[in-house]
């Protein structure tokens, strides 16, 4: 056992000597790590790391050679390539600091690293909970999502791998919702026990993906029987002040009392206090590799900075100090580079790593003025999980100035203190929390500084710590100024991501919309008073000759005739029972299978009316007042993220149900599923599902339906005056901005001929006639086999290339999609089943008015399929290319 740490003796040696516990392994062991003991219901003993700057004051050196060689071996086990494609992810609070060490090392791979502190404004992407930790709830904050739905290696990075477990249970959680095909886990210590290391293989072979170890040493924790009990009686022994007259040290930190309810081992114990001992001895420097290879200086930075201004004249004494101890205490304005993040708590990108590394002379430089000439040790404090900047900082000031430097941060963790050159804790100055933390007042601990000797120390926080606590006369600068004549507080910026606008409430009727408001909230913005219309047949050259998309602009709405009209209550009439059963069955469906509480998002426009429908049967069959929202989704652009981003922020996306009229080929069904990819990887919001419910599913595209059958839906008949006189949606840059819903307009004007409420009536009236029936399919739905076959895909474009067309996207299968051809594009044929019956008389009478061909075909998969004109020019409409009756 290696004895070279603290006066030749080992800093695990008094709990070892007391509790049998011994550290088995790699000979270095002993170098990296002693031994504590603290209050916990699972683990009396603490595993103290040398090396890490958190508990025990390292050469800022050291602390950051480990982690940047492991970073070296991480990027030689990936290679170049991999390395680039990878993300680093660090653990709060201990290994914040490593984990940026390790990106560093690899170079290529931006970071970032879990959070207690939430916050305001910038929305969670993930989070996780570590059970044996004394504050357990893990954020992760990035402001580019991105950074967790990449397809490259994630690497996790941790002080310690002990049981495995905390890391384990993050790729499991991250792979649910962003697979990866490869991990790579980093620890400066594996200490795993045999049993816990066949776990690793087992774990990999079950995501389906391989996951590495790398760390610096390995070994096993022996544990005699009893161990715990054991633990606990000497801490509870010391914590009364009673030890025995035969242990060799003196008490010098009574562990807190401890916590009620939540926390078994956190932080609210009463305030302790320590008396100064002679000088601590530090902790020599252990090589970075180990017994690995030989120990590599880390880099040093180049010289240029991002403000090149002289250093002289930034110290100055502490403002409104009102408290006689604090005089002492002088703060230092090393200026901070304006938008350069604090650390990974958002994400660290390798340019930020670049724009620190130029500045970190001047800062350091500035830093060292602030410092007493004759100071032969300085040491840096850090402050919980920030880490990296005083790490840097400190290793910064150590190539500059003639005098020992050393690092270490506070930390929530509460450790009981022996003042035994055995033990790796010797002291501890307990003070007041002073970032507000969202968890409440408490205490906050720094170790190993109380009698060091130390000529000056110098406080590096982030402004949201520089509070009243801080400076009150128990705060953390006077508990210092008891310990050092020289206290030196730097405060950097910290990085919040700049918000996005804030995006505004639904619209409702009846100032948007003929619905009432309870009815449907529109995610869209009021284009009412924009011209959009433009004529058909211009918009149809436009968008085939690729001169513009069809969602810039807007057909003219159709003004249906009175024999038109006609038809469409009689269809209405003819119709309303078996629409009734369809909103129904899909109804159940959602509620059985999808959500017992969902969230309605209908697709404007045509889903909505459905959304209505859906919403109405249950209220009135389960006396649910279900949310619905109607949104924007553009063949081509996709859906909306911005109303994506609203719902997320209101609702549950795994509660979001998106609900459309019906399927024809399947278009919109693959564009949602593109588009709720893309959004993840974007925004690094999960949950949403892309399946579509729907009323009619003639294509068998989704599993989520009332129907297969293609059936006429009164609906399609018209086009606003049934969808509560709202426009179809419009993206165009010039109308709507990054943090813009997509636009739509509200035709007031067409208010004499709206049917949009008689329409969803007529249904509604018939929910009580169909009660039974539905009760009977939605049983039968649930129990069929209703995986989609994409038929409808298949034969569209078996028609596309038998017609001649070579474009899916001018072959519109189905009811619904025929009538929208003929009523906003320039029709070619119209395709009809033989002996099709009454729910085509309106798709022929339409066929008449414009002059369109109705071709019977025998086998037809569709009631109808509508054809838009292939090789169209301005003008040209019906078979032969040239105009036709209006």
């Amino acid at each position: 056992m290696n004895k070279a740490v603290n006066d030749g003796v080992w800093s695990g040696s008094w709990v070892a000597e007391r509790l049998g516990v011994e550290l088995l392994g790699d000979p270095e062991l002993t170098d990296l790590l002693g031994l504590a003991l603290r209050r916990n219901p699972k683990r009396a003993h603490l595993l103290v790391s040398n090396v890490l700057g958190k508990h025990v004051p390292q050469s800022p050196t050291v602390v950051y050679g480990y982690g940047f060689t492991l970073g070296r071996r991480v990027r030689e086990l990936l290679g170049t390539e991999e390395s680039r494609r990878a993300v680093v992810l660090g653990y709060a609070e201990t290994a914040t600091g490593l984990g940026h060490a390790v990106a560093d090392g690899i170079a290529l791979a931006p970071y970032l690293h879990s959070t207690r502190r939430p916050v305001p404004g910038v929305a969670t992407a993930g989070g996780f909970e570590e059970s044996h930790s004394h504050a357990t709830s893990h954020l992760l904050l990035p402001e580019n999502p991105a950074l967790l739905a990449g397809e490259g290696p994630l690497v996790l990075v941790d002080d310690e791998f002990s049981t495995g477990n905390t890391v384990l249970n993050t790729i499991r959680d991250l792979h649910a919702r962003y697979p990866r095909g490869r991990y790579v886990v980093v620890a400066l210590v594996d200490m795993r026990s045999a049993a816990d290391a066949g776990r690793l293989d087992e774990f990999a072979a079950e995501i389906g993906a391989r996951v590495d170890l790398v760390a610096a040493a390995s070994g096993t924790v022996s544990l005699p029987a009893g161990v715990l009990e054991k633990g606990q009686e000497l801490v509870a022994r010391y914590e009364a002040g009673n030890h025995s007259s035969a242990a060799p040290s003196r008490l010098v930190a009574q562990f807190p009392a401890p916590l009620k309810d939540k926390d078994q081992d956190g932080a609210a114990g009463a305030p302790t206090t320590t008396e100064a001992t002679p000088p601590l001895q530090p902790t020599p420097t252990p090589n970075p590799l180990g017994a690995r290879g030989t120990a590599r200086p880390a880099p040093t930075a180049p010289h240029p900075t991002d403000n090149p201004s002289g250093a002289r004249g930034t110290a100055r004494p502490t403002p409104t100090d009102p408290h006689p101890q604090n005089n002492r205490v002088t703060q230092v304005d090393i200026r901070w580079p304006k938008n350069l993040p604090d650390g990974g708590r958002h994400g660290f990108t390798p340019g930020h790593r670049i724009r620190l590394d130029r500045a970190l002379p001047a800062m350091a430089a500035r830093l060292a003025e602030a410092l007493p000439e004759d100071a032969t040790r300085i040491h840096i404090l850090g402050f919980e999980e920030l880490m990296y900047a005083p790490l840097r900082l400190a290793r910064e000031l150590e190539q500059i100035v003639d005098a020992g430097v050393t690092y270490s941060t506070t930390t929530r963790s509460p450790v009981l203190a022996v003042d035994d050159p055995g033990y790796a804790i010797r002291t501890r100055l307990t003070f007041p929390a002073h970032d507000t933390p969202a968890d409440g007042p408490g205490d906050r601990y720094a170790y190993n500084i109380a009698g060091a000797g130390f000529d000056a120390v110098v406080a590096v926080l982030d402004d949201t710590a520089d509070t009243p606590e801080l400076h009150a006369p128990d705060g953390l600068l006077a508990r210092l100024a008891e310990h050092t004549p020289h206290v030196v507080l730097a405060v950097i910026p910290s990085y919040v991501p700049e918000r996005p606008a804030m995006l505004p409430d639904p619209l409702r009727g009846p100032a948007f919309s003929s619905y009432a408001p309870e009815e449907v909230g529109w995610l869209l913005q009021d284009l009412s008073d924009v011209t959009l219309e433009a004529p058909t047949e211009e918009r149809e050259e436009a968008i085939q000759s690729g001169g513009a998309h069809y969602a810039e602009s807007l057909p003219v709405e159709y003004q249906p005739s009175e024999q038109y009209q006609q038809l469409f209550h009689t269809a209405l009439g003819e119709a309303a029972d078996r629409l009734a059963l369809a909103v129904g069955a899909v109804t159940e469906l959602v509620l059985a299978e999808r959500s017992p509480h969902p969230v309605l998002v209908s697709l404007a426009r045509a889903g909505t009316p459905v959304g209505v429908l859906m919403r109405r049967w249950a209220q009135h069959r389960h006396g649910l007042d279900l949310p619905h929202y109607a949104v924007s989704i553009v063949r081509g652009r996709g859906i909306d993220a911005n109303a994506l981003r609203w719902l997320a922020a209101h609702h549950d996306p795994a509660d979001v149900v998106f609900v459309d009229g019906w399927t024809g080929k399947g278009a919109i069904t693959r564009e949602l599923t593109e588009a709720i990819r893309e959004f993840e990887e974007s925004d690094g919001i999960t949950g949403f599902d892309p399946e579509i419910a729907v009323l009619a599913d003639p294509g068998s595209c989704v599993k989520t339906y009332g129907t297969r059958e293609d059936f006429l839906i009164p609906s399609a008949c018209l086009n606003s005056t049934v969808s509560g006189l709202i426009s179809r949606t419009v993206l165009r840059s010039d109308l709507v901005g990054p943090h813009d819903f997509h636009g739509a307009k509200f035709y007031r004007e067409l208010a004499g001929a709206d049917v949009s409420v008689d329409f969803l009536d007529a249904v509604a009236a018939r929910f009580p006639e169909v009660s039974d029936a539905v009760t009977v399919l939605a049983k039968e739905l649930l129990a069929a086999d209703r995986t989609p076959t994409w038929e409808g895909w298949a034969a569209v474009e078996r028609i596309s290339e038998e017609y001649g067309i070579h474009d899916v996207n001018l072959v519109k299968p189905g009811v619904g999609e025929t009538t929208r051809v003929l009523l906003r594009r320039v029709p070619w044929k119209i395709l009809a089943r033989a002996g099709a019956g009454a729910d085509l008389d309106h798709v022929r009478l339409l066929a008449e008015q414009r002059g369109v061909p109705v071709e019977e075909v025998a086998e037809l998969p569709y009631t109808c399929v509508g054809l838009i004109h292939p090789k169209y020019t301005r003008g040209a409409t019906g078979t032969d290319g040239k105009a036709v009756a209006v």
